[in-house]
């Protein structure tokens, strides 16, 4: 069974990645023992955390998986925070590739790998990243119940561009 045409490959790549980049790969809802509750929705570049309810924590606050990780130094989910940063970094990787295969589309197919290949093994690489942080997080200690809606994307993503039929 064919899903994408070997022409078509090379766009599913790159949309694909850019669509990775920007769809969150978890959404947490945490409600707490003051009566306040907690949303976090994080992307694979940033973190927004919305929170209500709590008196010392309201509004709004956003911050990149590196700031995160600082902020949780000495916790038990500072190893989650580490990978989203490890999985953060795999995305940058294939989200620069994707530009350069967008930009320059023959000259990269021309190289001594294929792009589609490569794309889709960031892609799930970045998945594993992203679902073992989402692992750590709930076996760590961290309140609530997580989504993780972007990990199954990547998972799809990769998937199908490294089974895409190349010939």
């Amino acid at each position: 069974m064919v899903w994408v045409r070997s022409e078509y490959a090379g766009a599913l790549a790159v949309v694909s990645t850019w669509i990775a980049a920007l769809v969150p790969w978890n959404v947490t809802y945490s409600t707490g023992v003051s009566g306040g509750a907690v949303l976090f929705v994080r992307f694979p570049f940033f973190q927004i955390r919305y929170a209500y309810g709590v008196p010392a924590a309201r509004g709004v606050s956003v911050s990149d998986p590196l700031s995160a990780t600082a902020f949780q130094a000495g916790q038990t989910i500072q190893a989650a925070y580490q990978v989203w940063a490890a999985g953060a970094l795999v995305l940058a990787l294939a989200v620069v590739l994707s530009l350069l295969y967008y930009r320059a589309e023959e000259r990269v197919e021309s190289g001594p790998f294929d792009p589609v290949r490569l794309l889709g093994g960031l892609l799930t690489l970045t998945g594993v990243l992203f679902a073992a942080s989402t692992y750590l997080l709930v076996t760590r200690g961290f309140p609530g119940l997580p989504l993780p809606i972007g990990v199954l994307l990547l998972f799809v993503f990769g998937g199908l561009l490294l089974t895409v039929d190349r010939t």
